[in-house]
């Protein structure tokens, strides 16, 4: 025996006194014992690597039929304390199975591997020694230099959470492997689950609000407790999903922009045209340029959000929908307030920065009498946006970008643009100019029909610039996010588990120049 393998030998018997000290006094180990116990540990462990690593190089050098590997003596467990002996070793037998299943899992090894270093009562230490003599050597299914870079543990939290999507019906690009394997389980199933990969040995004798109690505990005092963490993953899949989901169309006419901070952010002022460059004869002198600023609209954000529970009426019954659709709804509801809000603009036509409303005559954004979808009000309206000026009075080029309609109208804009011909006052056929007209891209939102009172009232339609030419109305993110945050709460007391959801924006009219109105005409109901 070498110096390496005495000191192995050392560490190791330290801790068998360690143990067996807590055991006699029927405790716990103390903090210092812990410590004392896991630096030792990590110094076996390191002793391990080189003892085989040594042995390896000596089989290289020596040739001929190599010694069989040294299999360095098992780590005494550390003891649980208080506990009968039999419950004691149940205990650890099933740590020593779970640990065994998870390295056999994550390094690629055969069932039957599996099953003999189970049933042969094989330790941890053993299993580890094995794994890493395949490495070495290149043997076995094992391949040489392999990456793990996760868990068994995080593979059971990630194929836990995306079963209970499945099951609650959330549909996933490419859900997990082992995702199958949960979605048949409810809620109480998973509970018991997470509790005995945590040593809770009695967790399926437990009633549900001694379940519930224990989860609650665990939570409390580790944030990090796989439960509650399998529902925060569960959560977070399920409201992207309903993020990306939403039916809203805003952001096909707004312009996105970010903001660091809830601070009003003056724009400060915007310099004026520098103007044509004038002609200097030979010997004179240039001309002093002075351009002047036009002020330019503030911007701010605020927190908009809503909190929901899992109580313990829902765990009870088993109501998965509270972790799978109710998360995508809420995540949906954020985007769809922000679509309220900017048609919710377009409609009230609210002062703006320069103390009008946004579309008055003064913009010369908004025609005087109202039509329905007609090639002279498109044509108009196309016209009108094509010819505004800026701040300083100089011709700006604005592109026709989108067509804004209510429910209903989008129609008669397929009909317009679609149709190759038009009838004339004197009911002869014409060209139409707009036929496959490409520049204008066809949005028809609901919302507008909301906000206009229903069928039977007047409903306009607007047409929008490019949003490279102008940014009419721009929607604000904090840092750039607009996916809700989501974050569970660690309040002691609570009967259930509680989330906050929400997210921080803020809508601004950047420049009146960039949309014009159509003040519309009355809609029937094709029902009355």
């Amino acid at each position: 025996m070498n110096e390496k393998q005495k000191k192995r030998l050392a560490a190791i018997q330290r801790q068998q006194a360690l143990v067996d000290a807590a055991k006699n006094g029927k405790r716990e180990m103390t903090p210092e014992e812990e410590a004392e116990y896991q630096t030792l540990q990590r110094e076996v462990e390191r002793l391990n690597t080189e003892i085989a690593a040594e042995e390896e190089a000596q089989r290289s050098l020596g040739g001929g039929t190599p010694p069989a590997p040294t299999t360095p003596p098992a780590t005494p467990p550390a003891p649980t304390g208080g506990q009968d002996d039999g419950q004691r070793q149940i205990e650890a037998e099933r740590t020593r199975t779970l640990n065994i299943t998870a390295m056999c899992r994550d390094f690629g090894l055969e069932d039957e591997d599996l099953q003999r270093f189970i049933k042969d009562g094989t330790t941890e230490d053993q299993v580890r020694a094995f794994i890493l003599e395949k490495l070495r050597t290149g043997s076995g299914p094992i391949p040489t230099g392999i990456h793990v870079t996760e868990s068994g543990e995080d593979e059971f939290r990630r194929d836990a959470a995306e079963g209970l999507l499945l099951r609650g019906g959330v549909e996933l690009d490419k859900p997990s492997e082992g995702a199958g394997h949960f979605a048949h389980m409810t809620l109480r199933d998973l509970a018991i689950e997470c509790l005995e990969r945590a040593g809770v040995a009695d967790a399926r004798r437990m009633s549900n609000d001694s379940l519930l109690q224990e989860l609650f505990s665990r939570q409390y005092f580790n944030p990090t407790a796989a439960f509650p963490s399998i529902l925060d993953n569960a959560i977070e899949k399920a409201y992207v999903q309903g993020h990306r989901t939403a039916a809203v169309t805003f952001d096909q006419w707004t312009r996105k922009g970010s903001l660091k901070d809830f601070k009003i952010h003056d724009n400060n002022y915007l310099a004026g045209p520098i103007g044509d460059f004038l002609e200097v004869p030979e010997g004179g002198e240039l001309k002093n340029d002075k351009p002047t600023d036009a002020k330019l609209p503030t911007r701010q954000i605020k927190t908009y959000g809503k909190q929901f529970t899992l109580s313990r009426q829902a765990f009870i019954n088993d109501d998965i929908d509270l972790v799978t659709r109710i998360p995508a709804r809420y995540a949906a509801a954020a985007r769809r307030t922000i679509n309220t809000q900017c048609y919710t603009i377009l409609m009230n036509n609210p002062p703006i920065y320069d103390g009008k409303n946004l579309f008055h005559r003064d913009h010369r954004n908004i025609l005087t009498t109202g039509s329905g979808i007609t090639r002279a009000a498109v044509q108009a309206m196309i016209l009108a946006l094509s010819t505004q000026k800026d701040e300083f009075g100089q011709a700006i080029i604005v592109r026709p970008g989108k067509i804004i309609v209510p429910a209903g109208l989008d129609f008669d804009i397929y009909t317009l643009f679609n149709s190759p011909t038009i009838h004339t006052e004197g009911n002869t056929q014409a060209v139409n100019p707009l036929y496959q007209y490409r520049d204008l891209q066809i949005i028809a939102d609901p919302t507008i029909n909301t906000l206009a009172g229903g069928f039977g009232n007047v409903m306009p339609w607007f047409m929008t610039a490019n949003t490279a030419d102008s940014g009419f109305i721009e929607v604000d993110y904090l840092n750039g996010q607009e996916v809700p945050t989501i974050r569970r709460m660690e309040t002691p007391g609570q009967l259930g588990f509680v989330w906050d959801i929400y997210l921080d924006w803020g809508i601004n009219v950047m420049d009146y120049r960039g949309a014009i109105k159509n003040p519309g005409v009355k809609i029937e109901d094709p029902l009355a």
